[in-house]
């Protein structure tokens, strides 16, 4: 398989930023190289526009160090990592900025920011992480929710995680997404809890309260991704072998299958948290360039999705 070939999905996606303007992202503490140079790349792209949020003299010794120009950047000075993240969450909460990224500093301190309850970035919604995952033996980008936020939802977690993933994939041109809903096993058996949880969500989207895409559950994992598997288990279903969206039944499920798949199938895995107000990029030291530009690529695509829509409410209320 050639290198274009193996990266096709990530490209289509960052290609498909090259029509809209860079989204304004506030960067919390970019003080290594890869969330500094990752946010530059990604400004370069013109997929984002970064305002860096940290102190200043490591913010620029760090450019100097790499070469990287912040002539044309916005530089937002704050004392520490700490600092950083609630400026830059300040920064979202006043309407300067459409997404948040994550600099050098640790998952959490940036998350007890967000979900503050007077000063944070929470909806109604629960927060969750995708993982919008470049297989190459897939035909299509696949999603796993949540392997990085919720580490043992609940039905009604799970049915957030589900809503949000399914803003996320239409956002990026899937019009009726396809839920898988992971467990062990194909059938509903009160000795796995998992598979009364896939149940319970398939019957909620039958009434309704989650909408927008087809869900079937519980499917064993070669069920929902191949064809071939569900035929020999007589699974009857548009969702079977075909997913778009995997909703594994707990954290440690989707943080193995996400690691398996980039180390067993060298696949590549954005990743992106949503339910807050902003959508807010969570990038890795080991990521490479272009899983860093495709996580601001699919935050970039959500943020201006969002936007249409807001606008489109707002005509209709007018």
């Amino acid at each position: 398989m050639t290198e274009q070939r193996k990266h096709e999905k990530y490209d289509a996606l960052i290609s498909s930023c090259h029509a809209l303007a860079p989204v304004r992202t506030a960067v919390a503490h970019p003080c290594d190289e890869t969330s500094l140079a990752g946010a530059l790349d990604a400004a370069q792209a013109k997929i984002i526009k970064p305002i860096l949020v940290g102190p200043e003299a490591k913010v620029r010794a760090l450019a100097a160090s790499l070469s990287l120009d912040l002539a044309v950047l916005q530089l937002v000075i704050t004392p520490h990592s700490h600092a950083a993240a609630e400026k830059a969450v300040e920064i979202v909460r006043a309407g300067e900025a459409d997404a948040l990224m994550k600099g050098s500093l640790h998952t959490d301190e940036l998350m007890t920011e967000v979900v503050r309850k007077d000063t944070g970035l929470r909806t109604e919604r629960r927060i969750s992480h995708v993982f919008i995952m470049d297989v190459p033996t897939y035909p299509k980008p696949i999603f796993i929710t949540d392997a990085a936020v919720n580490i043992f939802p609940s039905l009604e977690d799970k049915a957030d995680i589900v809503r949000n993933a399914i803003d996320l994939a239409q956002s990026l041109g899937i019009a009726v997404p396809k839920v898988a809903i992971l467990s062990a096993v194909e059938t509903i058996t009160s000795k796995i809890p998992s598979t009364i949880d896939a149940a319970a969500l398939c019957k909620m989207a039958d009434r309704e309260q989650i909408t927008g895409a087809l869900l079937d559950g519980p499917l064993a994992l070669d069920n929902a991704i191949s064809r071939e598997a569900a035929a020999i288990k007589h699974i009857r279903s548009p969702v079977a072998g075909d997913a778009d969206i995997l909703l594994v039944p707990d954290l440690e499920a989707g943080n193995m299958l996400a690691k398996e798949l980039s180390f067993l199938s060298d696949a590549d895995a954005a990743g992106i948290v949503l339910g807050a107000r902003v959508p807010i990029i969570l990038t890795s030291r080991a990521d490479n360039v272009r899983t860093r530009m495709a996580s601001c690529a699919v935050a970039a695509l959500y943020a201006h999705a969002r936007k249409v829509a807001a606008a489109d409410i707002g005509k209709l209320a007018g």
